[in-house]
């Protein structure tokens, strides 16, 4: 007779680990299960009061649950962004990397991470209008 063999799984690296990790992050912040669940439309429109002309519309107003799928996909990525922004400027802090390459993660850390907060607060208040004023 002969043996079975036990099938061996190799782990998966490191990097491929945060990439799905990432990803998830990002899917679960941008509102996937809503966008699945609910159907919403990617944009929506409305028309101008004196033109009659029809202009679309990224972000829902003044509905906080709610979303069209764009607004939540460009709000997952600043939120990624800055997630992004915060692992670069760790890296930035490494002892065993160039001078210049430090420099580097820790100014494109801080910009991501000052865009990202800037972003998303514009974001907001386009959302919700008077928002921390």
């Amino acid at each position: 007779m002969a043996k079975l063999k036990i099938p061996s799984i190799s782990l998966p690296s490191p990097m491929t680990v945060f990439a799905l990790v990432l990803l998830t992050y990002f899917l679960v912040v941008s509102g996937f299960v809503y966008d699945v669940i609910v159907e919403p439309p990617g944009i929506g429109s409305t028309q101008d009061r004196f033109t009659g002309a029809v202009k679309p519309v990224v972000f829902l107003p003044g509905r906080v649950n709610g979303q069209y799928i764009i607004e939540g996909l460009s709000s997952g990525f600043m939120f990624v962004l800055g997630g992004v922004g915060i692992i670069l400027m760790d890296l930035g802090l490494d002892r065993n990397r160039a001078k210049s390459v430090k420099v580097f993660f820790a100014s494109v850390g801080i910009s991501s991470v000052i865009i990202a907060y800037i972003m998303s607060m514009l974001f907001i208040r386009i959302k919700i209008p008077g928002y921390l004023r």
